[in-house]
Parts: C-alpha cells; structure tokens; sequence
C-alpha cells in the first residue's frame, strides 16, 4: 500500500526522535501549514521527520516543495480516481479516504518500530465518514490500531507571554452534550485521573503534582439545585480518589464559570498566580474553549495513553481558506516540537 521513496532507512540517529508527520486532509489547510512548518530550518533541527501523504496530491497544489534536507517523505499510494476528485478547499469522499489513508499508513509503520511518534494533520470527520470511515475522530482511530482501551485527549500550550504550560485533559470528547451526564461514571473518571496522571509523571516529568478537576453543572450543581450528578456520586468520587492519592493535590468540583480564571492570569502574566500543572474538564466545550481563547494559534492536541507519541495542531481543516496562503502555521509547528520533546523523555525514561 505505501513504500518509502528514501533508498536510506529511517533510523534514530543520536536518539534523535523519528517523527512522521501527515498531511491530513488534502482539500485543507493541512499541506499548508506542514510547509510553512518544514520551511523553518529550526523545525527538524533536534529530530527526524518523515512526511507521511502522496506526492502527487502536493506537487498539484504546492508546485515548489522546498523543505529542509532533514525531511523524508513516505509517498503513499493512492488510486488516480481518488487523487483526480481532491479539491482543494472542497470536502468530499475523495480527501477523506486519502487523509485516512495517510493516518493508515503512518501508524503502520509506527507499529512496525519505524516512527517514535506521529504528528497529524487535520481532517474532517465528515469526509472519513462519506468515504465509509466512520470514527468520531483520529485519536480513536489511533487507539484502535493501537490496541488500547485507555486513552484520552489533552490538550497542551506554552504560554508566549510566561512560559507557563496550559494542560487540559477532556472526560468525554466527541459525544454530543446531552449524552455527556450518562457516559461520565465514577469508573471512567478515575481512568482519566490516572492518565493525566501518569502523562505528567512520564512526559512532562512532574510527580506529585497539583490536578484541578472541574464540576459538571453551573455552579457546581449548587448543592443540588443546578443539577444533581455532584451531590448524587461526583463529590464522592473525588474524595475517595483524595484518599488514595496523598500525594496529589487533587482540588475540585470547581465551578466550570471559574476554574479557567487562575490559567488565564497565568497565561498572560500574572507570575503571582499558582495554576495547576493539570486540569480536567468533563466535556469537550468545557475545556476547548478557554484553551482555544488562551491558545488558539499554538495549542496541541495529545493522544495520552498509546504506546507512541501523538500530536497534532489544534485547529481543523479550514476548507474556506485552503490554498489561499494564509494558513497560520504556529500550532503545526508547536505540535511538532512537543513531539519531539515528550519522545525525548520517553527515550531518557527508557
């Protein structure tokens, strides 16, 4: 299905991470910001990257592929009825099975010891979908091929104006909201404790640290008056996960309007602030949008919980604006440098 088109094999050179990065959707702004990404000689510096798409496909778009000499490309194969029906800034069934073919490929060889970790490019749900891929996003698709059953999303920033690092793990993710009370029960909610757990101990190198856990209801629930899920089993909860965890700072249920207030005076310098080192919010909203209004242009999406680094930008396909040349490429570019540093730390940690 896919080969490398390098006659050199991909090898870890020094312990330099081995990062393939996908193109994602080929109809978005994916390509775009890759290679914005790529032109910057600083990007690649510290790491091997391998991009992961169809060299047809990007030659269409982007006639001039100048990138650093430290990048590989893996040029999948894809059938010319395909390639011929990508538009650049149309969805359809076309992009969507050449994006999930590239994501196919790239974890295949990932699998297969080639890569340390995958970065990937955005696509669009509804495509996979229309070209008979139906996956609530990637990282499921990730987890799936990856044989695991306890995984989650968070999501990572790097303040520009402290240094401070944002770090916000989601409960629940692609679900509609009103599915979010029935699916969050008092199991789930300690397996994603104890990934945020282990991710800050393994990939940031923070023991013991400090959680902060957010409420479900406004207010909290208001001892029952808002909504009842904190008073009927979420504040138990919490405490008994106090009492097995000492050496945590486990605070919450925090009122869902406030929890984000101590992050936002961290993000844009308040140096007297002491945020936590890990946050979690119980649906996809909840966290994503003070993320995105602190980090829009340079938050990272993270797959926890694989036996592989995954990153990706934090921001979708863009179709409306694909192949105008304004894409901003800022969160392609922090996604890959998060992936290389969390597989140094795995690869010192080893």
């Amino acid at each position: 299905m896919y080969q490398l088109n390098q006659e050199k094999a991909i090898y870890r050179l020094n312990n330099r991470p081995r990062l393939a990065v996908t193109l994602g959707d080929p109809a978005g702004i994916g390509t775009e910001v890759l290679l914005k990404a790529l032109a910057d000689l600083e990007i690649g510096r510290d790491c091997n990257l391998t991009v992961v798409g169809n060299r047809d496909l990007l030659l269409k778009n982007y006639t001039s592929l100048q990138v650093n000499e430290n990048v590989d490309f893996l040029d999948v194969s894809l059938d010319d009825k395909i390639k011929d029906k990508v538009i650049l800034g149309v969805e359809n069934s076309a992009s969507g099975a050449a994006s999930f073919a590239f994501m196919e490929a790239a974890i295949a060889a990932t699998l297969a010891s080639d890569f340390d970790g995958i970065v990937t490019g955005p696509i669009a749900k509804s495509a996979w979908k229309a070209a008979g891929h139906v996956y609530p996003g990637q990282t499921e698709l990730l987890a799936e091929k990856a044989g695991v059953e306890k995984f989650g999303m968070l999501f990572v920033a790097r303040s520009p104006h402290t240094n401070w690092t944002l770090r916000t793990m989601l409960a629940t993710t692609h679900i509609p909201l009103s599915r979010v009370p029935e699916a969050l029960t008092p199991e789930l909610m300690s397996r994603k404790l104890d990934l945020l757990v282990e991710c800050l101990e393994n990939d940031f190198g923070i023991k013991n640290g400090k959680i902060v856990i957010a409420g479900l209801n406004p207010h909290s629930g208001e001892r029952g008056q808002l909504g009842t899920e904190e008073v009927d089993w979420l504040i138990d909860w919490l405490e008994g996960e106090q009492k097995k965890r000492p050496n945590l700072t486990l605070s919450g249920l925090i009122p869902p309007d406030t929890m984000w207030v101590k992050p936002g005076q961290a993000w844009y310098g308040n140096s007297n602030v002491l945020a936590a080192d890990g946050y979690l919010a119980l649906y996809h909203d909840q966290g994503l949008i003070p993320v995105k209004l602190m980090a829009f242009d340079r938050a990272v999406n993270t797959t926890i919980g694989l036996p592989f680094i995954r990153t990706s930008p934090d921001h979708g396909t863009a179709f409306d604006i694909a192949g105008k040349g304004i894409a901003d490429a800022t969160s392609m570019k922090a996604a890959i440098e998060l992936a290389s540093e969390l597989v140094n730390v795995r690869i010192g940690n080893s």
